[in-house]
């Protein structure tokens, strides 16, 4: 038993030394580099260590801003993709004939290039000197103002940038809770519909805790990938995202490391931190939910 239990153990070295140098390593030294006050990098020197930098970007409108657009967008996109991902996944699986083909119809958009998805949103949200858009067209078809959603309202862009997001995340849930509702026992089913149990209590009461899990992994992975959204950001409104107003907390940490203003790791590494602080937490908060309401 000790052999194998040393065998195993060297099998674990190869992924232990992997998560060690990329992913230990860089941790620690963000947080070393965002307790460096005034870091110069050229100089590999710093004033000081301390909070000052944490102090900083916690008073940084552009932070403040991104946090904020963030916070939205995660509020937004998370519970509407996953919500019609369940409801997409549960009635093709409820259809035979065509299935595999609205299937691969609804996983397009994942295998597409986001620039390419995001360029085709932009042709129909904005609003130009020589056409209004096929949204502002569909609006005026109903008597609607005319919008711009692009350079517009801060409401208007946001609601763009959700829509895109979802559209995006969406086609890889749909394939996920495809295949959970396909593993699902169809004995269960059968037992319901004996005692004649209608549809929407089958849903809730069987199809919903038998996928479960999946249905949680797919909220905490959906969480961190939306407080990661920066891509989205600059494929409908380009790289001047604080001059939209649209920047994201990942947006902001590029900016300070390479964008016009670019140059601060110190400011870098902290916003980093406070990132990981904030998915971590909902990640705990998350976990500490599924334990009463996810089924194994």
């Amino acid at each position: 038993m000790e052999k194998n239990n040393a065998k195993a153990w060297l099998y674990l070295i190869p992924a232990g030394i992997f998560l060690a140098v990329f992913m230990i390593y860089p941790l620690i030294d963000v947080f070393v580099y965002s307790m460096e006050e005034s870091y110069n990098f050229a100089s590999q020197t710093s004033r000081g260590t301390g909070l000052f930098n944490f102090s900083y970007i916690l008073h940084d409108t552009y932070f403040l801003q991104a946090v904020k657009n963030t916070a939205l967008c995660v509020i937004i996109t998370v519970p509407i993709s996953t919500v019609l991902s369940l409801l997409i996944a549960f009635g093709l699986s409820s259809i035979k004939p065509l299935r595999n083909l609205f299937q691969t119809v609804f996983f397009l958009p994942y295998v597409t290039n986001t620039l390419a998805v995001g360029l085709v949103f932009m042709i129909l949200f904005k609003k130009t000197p020589y056409t209004d858009g096929m949204v502002n067209l569909l609006l005026h078809f109903f008597h609607g103002p005319s919008i711009d959603f692009i350079d517009g309202p801060y409401w208007a862009k946001m609601m763009v940038l959700c829509i895109y997001v979802i559209w995006i995340v969406m086609p890889f849930k749909i394939l996920i809770l495809t295949s959970a509702l396909a593993s699902v026992d169809q004995n269960y089913y059968n037992a319901a519909k004996v005692d004649g149990t209608r549809g929407w209590r089958i849903f809730v009461r069987i199809t919903l805790p038998m996928i479960s899990p999946t249905v949680f992994y797919l909220i905490i992975t959906g969480f961190i990938g939306a407080f990661k959204e920066y891509s989205d950001a600059v494929a409908l409104f380009g790289t001047d995202l604080n001059a939209a107003k649209m920047n994201t907390i990942v947006g902001y940490i590029y900016d300070m490391l390479y964008g016009n203003g670019g140059g601060y790791p110190s400011y870098a590494s902290a916003a980093a931190i406070l990132l990981f602080a904030i998915i971590l937490t909902i990640t705990v908060i998350n976990l500490m939910f599924s334990r009463r309401h996810v089924y194994y």
